[in-house]
């Protein structure tokens, strides 16, 4: 159950909007302003917030980035907010809901937080059966651990196991162990106490405690610090965790999902992943296979993506063409489902006309790949560029290169283009920022003057 959290009145438009979540099935809680937003924000925690943009919203995007609270935030307003809203888009808002709210809207964002629609698409026998042996799991206790190579999908079969467990109530929690050094790792596991710690302005609830009554998935855990791992197994063992700078123990009631790409029986031989904790884990273990090893997925979740990224952008739904299909087909993704993701994201993206043609699957050359031109002569493909071509080059340079051809192609849209290039809206602006310093010409983004017309 997506954790929504509402700041501004309900009486309005806004209110409109939170009925409508409710009713797509999002748990809400609301605040009147962004101080109190905030302190729900390091207590409960929330998937989405959506705030009205006649508060202060630059103000909470800040504090929250100096928290290192990641929680998106969704600028609602009306048209005659558009400087507000410009605002708050430029500070980091991930996108915009206008008021009144438009039902299918809402449900798109819902739908893009949560990164599922039901249960996980396959079609592939190996994965409708992992799939029922993970439905079977879900109504145990037990913890589970997901194995299977970057981007196949663990985190959508571990909030599938949630939403099928007798837990689908409570929050379904998620962090990520390689996204923070192992002292920012422990304050967000266990929480802190204000004052426990340069920057602990506040008193704030670690993911334990978020997930109370519900689900917490520890994402690539292979590459917790062996000292953090010891105090993971108490908690778990104990059922309870001590805040940085606490008194005393808090109890928590969750249930303890894990995921990994690494192979963990090599790091306990290693020394680097401790044996008793893996076997805490390691009640029951699902290895999700890479897609090459189930091609038979790749169309529908193809279609699945196509879809959902029409309707995110408001744009016709297409099917994709014969040519096109062939050109995902012969490829092998390395990037497995989250590379599969992001091509058919851009394909709605640069697509034209009533179908989404092979000029618009970009994906990287593959040897001995079969030529498009083959299956269907009558509508050849331009030839992709060889990763031959690319030798010699630095990798800053082909970096900024596609960083910039990107962000053109979505005609400045700064959310968009890191939603494509899989990097956070703040490194996206950082790079920007450090080609601006060397003088090269930045798309503005939607509604701000090029710099080329400014005057001084």
């Amino acid at each position: 159950m997506t954790r929504l959290l509402l700041i501004g009145s309900l009486s309005g438009e806004l209110g409109q909007a939170a009925r409508i979540a409710n009713a797509r099935g999002a748990a809400l809680a609301q605040a009147d302003g962004v101080a109190s937003g905030l302190a729900h924000l390091r207590g409960e925690g929330a998937d989405l917030v959506l705030a009205d943009v006649i508060h202060d919203l630059p103000w909470l995007l800040e504090r929250l980035a100096e928290e290192r609270i990641a929680t998106p935030i969704v600028a609602c307003g009306l048209d005659a907010d558009a400087e507000a809203v410009l605002r708050a888009i430029r500070a980091g808002a991930r996108e915009f809901l206008p008021l009144p709210p438009d039902a299918e809207l809402i449900a798109a964002m819902l739908e893009a937080v949560t990164a599922k629609d039901g249960a996980p698409v396959c079609r592939d026998p190996g994965m409708r059966a992992l799939l029922a042996r993970a439905e079977q799991l879900a109504r145990s206790e037990a913890s589970v651990l997901i194995s299977g190579e970057s981007g196949t999908g663990k985190e959508v079969l571990a909030r599938h196991i949630h939403g099928a467990s007798r837990r689908s109530r409570g929050p379904f929690v998620a962090l990520n162990c390689a996204a923070l050094p192992e002292n920012l790792l422990e304050s967000e596991l266990f929480g802190h106490e204000k004052g426990a710690f340069s920057g602990a302005v506040a008193a704030r609830k670690g993911k334990f405690e978020q997930a109370e009554r519900g689900t917490l998935l520890l994402d690539e855990i292979g590459e917790m610090d062996p000292r953090l791992q010891a105090k993971l197994l108490r908690a778990i063992q104990e059922r309870e965790v001590d805040r940085l700078g606490g008194t005393h123990a808090v109890k928590v009631d969750v249930r303890i999902l894990a995921a990994t790409n690494r192979d963990l029986p090599a790091e306990v031989r290693a020394g680097r992943f401790r044996e008793d904790l893996y076997f805490r884990l390691n009640v029951v273990q699902l290895r999700i296979p890479p897609l090459r090893e189930r091609v038979e997925d790749i169309l529908p979740l193809a279609t699945h993506f196509a879809t959902r990224y029409s309707a995110a952008n408001g744009l016709p739904d297409r099917a994709i063409a014969p040519p096109a299909l062939a050109r995902l087909m012969a490829h092998s993704w390395p990037g497995n489902v989250r590379e599969l993701e992001n091509a058919m994201h851009r394909a709605v993206l640069l697509a034209s006309g009533r179908e989404i043609g092979a000029e618009a699957i970009e994906v990287a050359a593959m040897p001995d790949a079969p030529a498009v031109e083959t299956v269907a002569p009558a509508l050849p493909v331009p030839a992709q560029p060889a990763i031959a071509a690319l030798v010699g080059r630095r990798m800053e340079e082909v970096e900024r290169e596609l960083i910039l051809e990107t962000l053109g192609r979505c005609l400045g849209n700064r959310t968009r283009a890191a939603e494509i290039l899989g990097i956070s809206i703040r490194t996206l602006r950082n790079k920007l920022s450090e080609y601006r310093g060397q003088g090269l010409a930045v798309p503005p983004a939607p509604g701000q003057m090029p710099e080329a017309w400014k005057v001084a």
